[in-house]
């Protein structure tokens, strides 16, 4: 990574606040050991089948994760937009080839780090510690809160409670995709988006 690479302040920065024990210089040596990618709506930054090696911090714009079904059927499970930092958290996801897709929403522009580098930086750190901890929270939490609305919401509930948690996603998201996360098709968001008066009938 050059000196005077765009952004790279804030690049540098995002590693700072999520590891403030780092001493600068150590920090600097990790920080330039990135890559800054910019992406096109729809590139793939990582493809189910292979192996997840790198940490992504997203410096603009939105990704998705979404898996493929024996019909060629996409179907959404989470979105990540600016400042969201996401490595292979689990032993699993170290281990064994991904069964899902990350790629840019819309244009985009992401830092790839080598997962190994950033282990080998933090490894030990409080401040790593306690990321690990809260991404494997939030993970559960989220698992278990959409089997939850799943099972016990109707379409409207599910798309009512996204208009009130993720306020940014419904302004950002093209409705296909917010209708697929859902577990909708984007012909009956539409029609709910009509009866709640969001859009004329």
């Amino acid at each position: 990574m050059p000196e005077d690479a765009p952004d790279a302040a804030a690049w540098q920065e995002a590693l700072a606040r999520r590891f403030p024990e780092l001493a600068p210089a150590s920090l600097k040596q990790l920080a330039a050991q990135a890559r800054r990618e910019p992406l096109q709506p729809h590139a793939t930054l990582l493809a189910a089948g292979s192996d997840w090696q790198h940490a992504f911090w997203v410096e603009r714009g939105v990704l998705r994760l979404f898996y493929i079904d024996s019909e060629g059927g996409e179907s959404n499970k989470n979105f990540h937009a600016e400042d969201a930092f996401i490595w292979p958290v689990t032993e699993a996801m170290r281990r064994e080839p991904v069964a899902f897709f990350v790629a840019a929403l819309v244009p985009a522009t992401v830092w790839r780090l080598s997962h190994a580098a950033l282990r080998a930086a933090v490894d030990g750190l409080p401040s790593w510690t306690a990321l690990q901890l809260q991404a494997l929270s939030v993970l559960l939490d989220d698992k278990m809160r959409r089997e939850q609305v799943f099972l016990q919401c109707s379409a409207r509930r599910r798309y009512e409670d996204l208009l009130r948690e993720r306020p940014d996603w419904a302004e950002r998201i093209p409705l296909r995709h917010l209708a697929s996360y859902l577990g909708m098709t984007d012909v009956s968001l539409s029609r709910l988006r009509s009866e709640m008066g969001l859009i004329a009938g």
